[in-house]
Protein backbone atom coordinates (compact mmCIF):
# COMPACT_ATOMS: atom_id res chain seq x y z
CA UNK A 1 0.00 0.00 0.00
CA UNK A 2 1.06 3.69 -0.82
CA UNK A 3 2.07 5.46 1.78
CA UNK A 4 0.89 9.26 2.13
CA UNK A 5 3.11 12.13 2.77
CA UNK A 6 2.49 15.83 4.70
CA UNK A 7 4.78 18.34 4.30
CA UNK A 8 3.63 20.32 7.97
CA UNK A 9 5.37 23.77 6.94
CA UNK A 10 4.20 26.51 4.66
CA UNK A 11 7.51 27.72 3.37
CA UNK A 12 7.24 27.69 -0.28
CA UNK A 13 11.24 26.46 -0.34
CA UNK A 14 10.41 23.22 1.79
CA UNK A 15 7.76 22.40 -0.30
CA UNK A 16 9.78 23.00 -3.16
CA UNK A 17 12.37 20.81 -2.38
CA UNK A 18 10.23 18.13 -1.37
CA UNK A 19 9.15 18.32 -4.59
CA UNK A 20 12.11 16.75 -5.92
CA UNK A 21 11.36 13.44 -4.60
CA UNK A 22 8.92 13.19 -7.38
CA UNK A 23 6.70 11.71 -4.91
CA UNK A 24 2.89 12.90 -4.17
CA UNK A 25 2.35 14.83 -0.72
CA UNK A 26 -0.05 17.47 0.88
CA UNK A 27 0.87 20.60 2.53
CA UNK A 28 -0.64 21.19 5.91
CA UNK A 29 0.88 24.04 7.82
CA UNK A 30 1.47 22.88 11.16
CA UNK A 31 -0.39 25.69 13.63
CA UNK A 32 1.06 24.70 16.64
CA UNK A 33 2.29 27.70 19.12
CA UNK A 34 6.28 27.05 18.66
CA UNK A 35 7.86 26.92 22.25
CA UNK A 36 12.03 27.75 22.25
CA UNK A 37 13.82 26.48 25.25
CA UNK A 38 16.60 28.77 25.45
CA UNK A 39 18.14 26.36 27.47
CA UNK A 40 18.82 23.90 24.42
CA UNK A 41 21.99 23.90 22.43
CA UNK A 42 21.37 25.00 18.46
CA UNK A 43 20.60 21.48 16.76
CA UNK A 44 18.66 20.03 19.63
CA UNK A 45 16.81 23.61 19.24
CA UNK A 46 16.02 22.86 15.43
CA UNK A 47 14.90 19.58 16.28
CA UNK A 48 12.74 20.26 18.88
CA UNK A 49 10.92 22.79 17.19
CA UNK A 50 10.78 20.60 13.70
CA UNK A 51 9.36 17.87 15.90
CA UNK A 52 6.57 20.14 17.11
CA UNK A 53 5.55 21.23 14.01
CA UNK A 54 5.00 17.66 12.63
CA UNK A 55 3.51 16.49 16.13
CA UNK A 56 0.76 19.16 15.32
CA UNK A 57 -0.35 17.91 11.78
CA UNK A 58 0.34 14.32 13.06
CA UNK A 59 -2.10 13.71 15.83
CA UNK A 60 -4.89 14.73 12.95
CA UNK A 61 -3.40 11.99 10.13
CA UNK A 62 -2.08 9.08 12.61
CA UNK A 63 -1.76 6.99 9.20
CA UNK A 64 0.65 9.50 7.28
CA UNK A 65 4.43 9.71 7.15
CA UNK A 66 4.60 13.72 8.29
CA UNK A 67 7.55 15.85 7.77
CA UNK A 68 8.13 19.05 10.13
CA UNK A 69 11.35 21.09 9.80
CA UNK A 70 13.05 23.98 11.32
CA UNK A 71 16.07 26.19 10.56
CA UNK A 72 18.35 28.60 12.20
CA UNK A 73 21.57 30.36 12.09
CA UNK A 74 24.11 30.34 14.76
CA UNK A 75 26.81 33.26 14.77
CA UNK A 76 29.06 33.80 17.60
CA UNK A 77 27.32 31.52 19.89
CA UNK A 78 24.33 33.58 18.78
CA UNK A 79 20.41 32.03 17.62
CA UNK A 80 20.00 34.03 14.61
CA UNK A 81 16.23 33.39 13.53
CA UNK A 82 13.69 35.65 11.28
CA UNK A 83 14.68 39.05 11.33
CA UNK A 84 11.80 41.39 13.07
CA UNK A 85 12.50 44.57 10.49
CA UNK A 86 14.45 45.98 8.11
CA UNK A 87 17.60 46.93 10.74
CA UNK A 88 17.16 43.69 11.97
CA UNK A 89 17.72 42.23 9.17
CA UNK A 90 21.00 44.89 8.78
CA UNK A 91 22.17 44.02 11.74
CA UNK A 92 22.63 40.31 11.10
CA UNK A 93 24.27 40.68 8.10
CA UNK A 94 27.00 43.28 9.14
CA UNK A 95 27.87 40.61 11.85
CA UNK A 96 27.75 37.86 9.08
CA UNK A 97 29.84 39.90 6.68
CA UNK A 98 33.20 37.93 6.55
CA UNK A 99 32.76 35.37 8.69
CA UNK A 100 31.52 31.82 8.88
CA UNK A 101 28.50 30.84 10.89
CA UNK A 102 26.82 27.75 10.99
CA UNK A 103 23.43 26.75 9.30
CA UNK A 104 21.21 23.87 11.64
CA UNK A 105 17.97 22.43 9.86
CA UNK A 106 16.32 20.12 12.04
CA UNK A 107 13.78 17.53 10.57
CA UNK A 108 11.25 15.35 12.10
CA UNK A 109 9.29 12.65 10.39
CA UNK A 110 6.05 11.51 12.41
CA UNK A 111 4.50 8.09 11.18
CA UNK A 112 1.75 6.81 13.65
CA UNK A 113 3.50 6.01 17.12
CA UNK A 114 7.38 6.09 15.35
CA UNK A 115 9.09 9.46 15.57
CA UNK A 116 12.09 10.11 14.19
CA UNK A 117 14.15 13.11 14.38
CA UNK A 118 17.69 14.58 12.96
CA UNK A 119 19.92 17.64 12.28
CA UNK A 120 22.50 18.79 9.71
CA UNK A 121 24.87 21.54 10.33
CA UNK A 122 26.67 23.36 7.28
CA UNK A 123 29.44 26.05 7.46
CA UNK A 124 28.20 29.33 5.77
CA UNK A 125 31.07 31.81 4.71
CA UNK A 126 30.19 35.53 3.93
CA UNK A 127 32.26 37.58 2.16
CA UNK A 128 33.14 41.37 3.61
CA UNK A 129 29.63 43.21 2.32
CA UNK A 130 30.08 47.04 2.19
CA UNK A 131 26.89 48.64 3.63
CA UNK A 132 25.70 49.44 0.50
CA UNK A 133 25.04 45.76 -0.23
CA UNK A 134 23.75 45.11 3.03
CA UNK A 135 20.91 48.19 2.38
CA UNK A 136 20.22 46.77 -1.16
CA UNK A 137 19.73 43.39 -0.43
CA UNK A 138 17.64 44.35 2.53
CA UNK A 139 15.66 46.48 0.50
CA UNK A 140 14.73 44.00 -1.70
CA UNK A 141 12.56 42.34 0.68
CA UNK A 142 14.13 38.78 0.70
CA UNK A 143 15.72 38.65 3.87
CA UNK A 144 12.86 39.14 5.97
CA UNK A 145 10.84 35.69 6.28
CA UNK A 146 14.65 33.97 6.63
CA UNK A 147 16.78 32.86 9.61
CA UNK A 148 19.77 34.88 9.72
CA UNK A 149 18.26 37.51 7.01
CA UNK A 150 19.46 35.65 4.10
CA UNK A 151 18.47 33.02 1.28
CA UNK A 152 21.09 31.21 -0.05
CA UNK A 153 18.73 29.88 -2.81
CA UNK A 154 18.30 33.66 -4.11
CA UNK A 155 19.60 36.96 -4.34
CA UNK A 156 21.26 36.37 -0.70
CA UNK A 157 23.66 33.60 -3.39
CA UNK A 158 25.56 36.52 -3.80
CA UNK A 159 26.93 37.20 -0.14
CA UNK A 160 27.95 33.43 0.34
CA UNK A 161 31.66 33.18 -0.55
CA UNK A 162 31.64 28.95 0.39
CA UNK A 163 29.58 26.46 2.17
CA UNK A 164 30.87 22.96 3.43
CA UNK A 165 28.03 21.00 4.17
CA UNK A 166 24.43 20.15 2.70
CA UNK A 167 23.45 23.02 0.37
CA UNK A 168 19.33 21.82 0.59
CA UNK A 169 19.63 22.34 4.54
CA UNK A 170 20.57 25.51 4.14
CA UNK A 171 17.23 26.36 1.89
CA UNK A 172 15.87 24.37 4.47
CA UNK A 173 15.34 21.14 4.02
CA UNK A 174 18.44 18.78 3.58
CA UNK A 175 15.94 16.47 0.85
CA UNK A 176 18.58 13.58 0.12
CA UNK A 177 18.98 12.68 3.98
CA UNK A 178 15.15 13.58 4.31
CA UNK A 179 14.32 10.76 1.31
CA UNK A 180 16.56 7.95 3.11
CA UNK A 181 15.23 8.48 6.51
CA UNK A 182 11.54 8.36 4.99
CA UNK A 183 12.88 4.43 3.48
CA UNK A 184 14.34 3.62 7.00
CA UNK A 185 11.35 4.56 8.18
CA UNK A 186 8.71 2.10 6.15
CA UNK A 187 7.58 4.95 3.60
CA UNK A 188 6.96 3.12 0.36
CA UNK A 189 5.96 4.97 -3.02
Amino acid sequence: MKSSLILASASPRRKELLEHLQLPFEVIPSLVEEVMDEELQPAEMVQSLAQQKAEGVAKDHQHAFVIGSDTIVVSNNKMLGKPKDLDEAKEMLRNLSGKTHEVFTGVSIINGEKIHTFYEKTAVTFYHLTESEIEDYVLSGEPMDKAGAYGIQGLGALLVKEISGDYFSVVGLPIARTSRELMKMGFSK
